[in-house]
């Protein structure tokens, strides 16, 4: 079982310094998650304009229980002192990795990128009577197109959001090797699940992963 965390910081004056006072700790507890094998990925999100957004945190823990672990160990999200916390909304779904060739993530000592290196898609299904559907339907063709390009490097970490653990899938979670909002704009156009209408609801932020001592994603070879 996976989740999809995503811990949307303040708007406030405040918000990059209580991220940077709490970011060595909250180092330390990915580093931890990723060795053990309970943290798929981790990186931050960033607006169009490189402004911090927040964080995308994709578990996997087996349980509900796992993930309130996590979220009771995240720096980010210490609920001690609400003035000083860096998460002022958390937002977890329940997710299944897409099982592909993927290339591994960066691991410890290798260097970590300055500026944005890829793109993080959150991509909601329409909620018409049809949705569910029309996803099933382009799904096969979606998969073949992905599967080389998790092989080839350009998708980093792929899957789908689902209404309720083992449930529905109802949108899509997307890391992509583009470095600005165009390239990724221009990738998904010729997406089955955009040409197919399944994507109805699509939101894209920047990022860029730290060296972490990741496991293998599911998948990869």
């Amino acid at each position: 079982m996976a989740y999809a965390v995503f811990g949307w910081d303040g708007e406030d004056d405040g918000a990059a310094a209580r991220r940077m006072a709490a970011r060595e700790r909250h180092l330390a507890i990915l580093t931890e998650w990723a060795r053990d094998g309970r943290l798929a990925l981790g990186v931050p999100l960033f607006t169009a304009a490189g402004k911090v957004a927040g964080s995308l945190m994709i578990l996997e823990v087996p349980d509900q229980a796992g993930l309130d672990a996590y979220l009771a160990a995240e720096p980010f999200n210490d609920g001690t002192d609400p003035a000083a916390r860096v998460w002022q909304r958390v937002e977890a779904r329940p997710f299944r990795i897409a099982p592909l060739p993927y290339r591994p993530l960066p691991q410890p000592g290798t260097p970590m990128a300055t500026s944005r290196t890829h793109t993080v898609i959150l991509a909601m299904d329409g909620t018409d009577p049809g949705a569910e559907q029309r996803r099933l339907g382009v799904r096969e063709a979606h998969m073949a197109r992905v599967k080389p390009m998790a092989a080839d490097g350009t998708l980093s970490l792929g899957g789908a959001i689902l209404d309720r653990p083992e449930g529905r899938m109802i949108g899509s979670v997307v890391v992509l090797a583009r470095d600005n909002d165009a390239a990724a704009r221009e990738w998904m156009a010729a997406d089955p699940y955009v040409t197919g209408g399944v994507w109805r609801d699509v939101t894209l932020y920047g990022t860029r992963f730290a060296p972490l001592p990741y496991r293998k994603l599911p998948g990869a070879a």
